[in-house]
Order: C-alpha cells, then sequence, then structure tokens
C-alpha cells in the first residue's frame, strides 16, 4: 500500500479528497490556536509534541521498509495523537477556536 496523493484519491473518491484536503488548512488553524491558548493545559500540549518526536525522530512502532505498514503506523499514531489531543482539550475552548475559525478570524 503506497501512501500518496493518487492512491489517496483512489480511495476516497474526487468529491471527499476535495473536501479532506479544503479543510486542512482550518485544521492547522485549530491546532496552532490551541497549542498558543493558554486556557489549554500542558498535558494536551506534550500530546502533540509526542506525536511530533514520534513523527522526526527515526524510531517507529513497525519499520518503513515494510512497504505499507511502516506509514500507516505513522499514520495512525499521527491521527490518535491529534484525536487525543483534542479530547484532552476542553470542549469549550475547541469550540469557540472553531466558530471563530468559521467566522473567518
Amino acid at each position: 500500500m503506497k501512501l500518496s496523493p493518487i492512491a489517496l484519491l483512489r480511495r476516497l473518491g474526487l468529491r471527499r479528497f476535495i473536501q479532506f484536503v479544503a479543510h486542512l488548512p482550518s485544521f492547522v488553524k485549530l491546532f496552532s490556536r490551541l497549542v498558543r491558548d493558554p486556557r489549554v493545559s500542558l498535558s494536551p500540549k506534550l500530546i502533540l509534541l509526542a506525536v511530533l518526536a514520534y513523527v522526526i525522530l527515526p524510531v517507529d512502532l513497525v519499520p518503513d521498509f515494510l512497504l505499507g505498514l511502516g506509514q500507516v503506523d505513522d499514520l495512525l499514531v499521527i491521527f490518535l495523537g491529534l484525536n487525543l489531543f483534542l479530547r484532552l482539550c476542553p470542549r469549550a475552548i475547541v469550540r469557540e477556536h472553531v466558530q471563530l475559525i468559521a467566522a473567518g478570524r
């Protein structure tokens, strides 16, 4: 399983792929706002730091030379880490930032 935009396009379909790409900037804004928000405690921010370290450092749960599996475990760690970060952030703060981003602020 090779991870590429073409493979993602085939898997999701054109419409869902375009929606996914269109929402990426909003997700980046949301995560950057939450990291900078002093009302968010340190523990969720450490989760993001751990995910970033896992992606950058050469240590892997499954080696990347195992075609497909090595990349899938990276994506799984990223997805689960980002999901955990959002779940640990106070809901009201996340909702506030989502509304501000949707309003264009």
